[in-house]
Parts: C-alpha cells; structure tokens; sequence
C-alpha cells in the first residue's frame, strides 16, 4: 500500500543540481514559477508543475500556498556553538582572549543539565526561526550537553551533526576531560546517538590548544573506529593561535600536520576557518578531501582575517568549502546575513560572490560538504523534506527594492544583501511546518 501524501507546498521553487563553478549559472539550478512539493512520510515524493500535481492530489491533502515567495531547500549551517547563544554580541576581544573572557564562562553553566536543555531548546527554535534545517554542532565537554542537544534534536525530528567537546589543557580546570574519559564519553554517545533517527556523531576536538597530542590520538581512534562519524574542529584562524599551536606541537610541520599527524584529515572532517594556511597545508587539505568551513560574520567580529575563497577553488588543488554563521562569534544565526558578509569578504579578496553561488553553498554545496546532499540540500524525489520559504518583500526597504529587479538572481541578491529570520515565511523539517512566520508575530 502507497504512503498517502502528507501535504504540499506550493510556491516559487528553486534548487540547484550542480556547483555554479562546474557547469554555469544557467544550468545549475531548477526553478518553476508555479511549482508543487508534494511530502509523503517526511520525504519529498514528487516536485513539478502544480496545476498538474494539484490535479493528482486528493482533495483533503492539506495544500500550504506561497505564491509570491521562493520554495527551497532548507539552510545548512557546519560550523556553530549551541553553548554560545548568550555569548553572542559580547564586546571587544580577539579570539584566544574572547574565548578566555566570554566563551568558557558560558559554557561551565553546562554542567546543570536543566540549563543545557533549556538552551538547546531554545538554539533549535531559533534555526528553525531563521530557516536553518541542519547544522553541525559544537556542545560543551560535558555528556549532559550533547544529550540535551540530541534529545531536543529527536523531538523535532531534525537532522543534525553534533558532538562533545574534547579539551584536555589550556581551559579551566571545570571544562577539562581527560584523553581516556574523552575516548570514553565519546564513544558512549556515540553508541546512543549516532545514526539514531536522524541524528550524525561529531568527534569535537576543540583545536589543538585545547588538547594534547594523546588527546588528539585518542580522536584519531575514534574517527578510525567510527569512519561514518564526523571530525569537527578550527584551523588556522588567528594568527595567535598558530604561533601558540607551533609551541606546544614543536614536531608539527604546521598547523594541519598536528591534525594530520593524529589521524584527523579525511572527508568527513571540517575545519572552521582556515584563513591563514601555507600553501603546503591547502595541498593536504585537498588530497584528503577534507574540508574548509568559511565562518564570514565571525572572522569579521574577532579580527581574524579573510577567507579567500577563490583561492580555495584552485582548479590545481581544490578544497571542499562550506559556509557558516559560527555563532556566537558569528553575529547572527541567519544564513542570509552570512551570504551577505561572505560576499563582502570576498569583496575585499578582489574576487565576487555570485548570488547563485552563495545559495548552492548554502543549500546543496553544505550538504555535499557535509556528504549528506543523498539527504538534504535538493527538492528532489527521495530528498527529507526539509524546506525554507523566502519572502524577498519581508521588510520595506526589501519590498521597495523590488519593484526594480530584473531576474531571479537579483532577487537572490536582495535576499542575502537585506534579508534576514524576517524573510523566512516558513520553515518545515521532514514535511512538518515548525516556524511560521505569522505564528511566531502573533504570539508577540
């Protein structure tokens, strides 16, 4: 017996196929002025012309209209702290020492599972709020953190990457694990989370400040007996922290051959940051199919330096690239503000950021870094049914705006230029509406 059809969205469709850089702005994308998502057990069952799939439909499937606004796949965040939502918009530190002063006095609160809950609960509701469907999730040292995280996760029945911080050194003695307990605990949560629903295990190395070369071993290991699992962690980001990563890993080449060394390269590893890396680390990068996280907002507010983007698309040596918010370095949970950073960033690069471009890396382009685009990041057939509906007229300087573009992709710019959790209409998680814009300005 066929599943019946859980409802359909109707609106403005947009998704993409392939890398803008790889096949052209033409045909990188799919979109269809009056198009259907039809939903059918959390997947998306058929995606076409809506007066024709309206017409298949029975009649009591319940149809959600967008008319005006832009269907797509639902924003990939892989690179954020659910511990920093109140760490967020904290004044005047560069990143060893914003760490120090901000960012480890939040996270000790995480010791009381009441609190780890309470905040999960609310870093959920607010992606969901800004159309982010998925993201790969830094948690604190504590177990209780990363089971707060992931029971949240299951309740909502997101897709999400996430795991325990390891930090055994160079934190306070209130966030310090050990190598064994760091195996351990790891280990632990990843027999109890790891493939469960949609849930995927992060082994969280914080960066190689944070963790002796046995600590870092022991990740190795995980990551060798979990090869399905994730590595998540930061690389070269301030130059700082390289000059201190180079004193404590005296042995290292650079920077990345401390994570190479211990077995931590590979792709399914993502590396947030990576501004400042020699010529031989892009090398390694690339041979391993690792790949590098572009945290726009975040690298602006600790001074940390541009990503260059072009650079990372050396047709020589290409390496896999994502973008993300970093919040709460990052300054904003919104992936479109994101967009519209990156593309001033690579402004200042001398290169340009199409608006095409950004929203591949935002939808498809994150999935494929994340090596999940057989799941999310395409309204496709089979796909989760994980969607975002866009309101380019969300604010009046948006609507005013309007009235001059010409084309998809100037709209597109609009969005990642003016838009932000305003010009999110709506936001479903395996077919199921959890943020809608009305709801959310009534309960004010």
């Amino acid at each position: 017996m066929s599943a019946r059809p859980q409802r359909a969205i109707r609106g403005r469709l947009l998704t993409f196929v392939d890398d803008p850089a790889e096949v052209g702005e033409r045909a990188c994308h799919h979109y269809l002025e009056d198009g259907l998502v039809v939903v059918e057990d959390g997947r998306i069952a058929r995606v076409g012309e809506a007066p024709a799939l309206l017409a298949e439909l029975a009649p009591d499937v319940p149809v959600d209209h967008h008319s005006e606004a832009l269907v797509l796949p639902g924003f990939i965040d892989p690179h954020i702290h659910y511990p920093q939502t109140q760490v967020l918009a904290s004044y005047g530190a560069q990143l060893l020492d914003w760490l120090e002063g901000h960012t480890f006095v939040e996270e000790e609160k995480f010791a009381d599972p009441a609190h780890a809950a309470r905040v999960a609960g609310f870093f959920l509701d607010e992606l969901m709020r800004n159309g982010t469907t998925t993201a790969a999730v830094y948690c604190t040292v504590h177990p209780d953190s990363v089971d707060a995280f992931f029971a949240e996760s299951m309740a909502r029945n997101s897709r999400m990457v996430a795991g325990k911080v390891l930090m055994d050194r160079n934190a306070p003695a209130a966030l310090l694990d050990t190598t064994q307990r760091a195996y351990d605990e790891s280990k632990a949560l990843i027999a109890r989370w790891h493939g469960r629903g949609r849930q995927h295990y992060a082994i969280t190395p914080r960066f190689a400040v944070t963790s002796t070369p046995a600590q870092l071993d022991a990740a190795g290991t995980l990551a060798t007996e979990h090869p399905d699992a994730y590595v998540q962690t930061h690389l070269a980001e301030n130059r700082r922290e390289i000059e201190t990563v180079a004193s404590l890993f005296p042995e290292a080449r650079s920077y990345t051959d401390v994570y190479d060394r211990h077995g931590l390269l590979g792709p399914r590893s993502l590396f947030g940051h990576c501004i400042h890396l020699a010529e031989a680390e892009r090398a390694r990068l690339s041979e391993t199919g690792s790949v590098a996280v572009f945290c726009p907002t975040s690298n602006l507010f600790l001074g940390s330096g541009l990503f260059d983007l072009e650079r990372m698309r050396d047709p020589d040596a290409p390496i896999r690239t994502a973008i993300a918010t970093d919040v709460g370095a990052g300054t904003s949970y919104s992936m479109l503000r994101t967009a519209g950073e990156a593309y001033k960033v690579v402004q200042l690069g001398g290169a340009n950021l199409s608006p095409l471009t950004a929203f591949y890396m935002l939808t498809l382009g994150n999935a494929r870094a994340l090596s999940l685009d057989a799941h999310i990041g395409a309204l496709r057939p089979g796909r989760d049914a994980d969607i975002v509906v866009l309101d380019a007229r969300a604010t009046p300087a948006m609507a005013h705006r309007m009235e001059t573009i010409e084309d998809l992709s100037d709209e597109l710019f609009v969005l990642m230029t003016l838009g932000d959790d305003r010009s999110v209409r709506a936001t479903y998680v395996a077919g199921e509406r959890l943020h809608s814009r009305e709801d959310a300005l009534s309960s004010f």
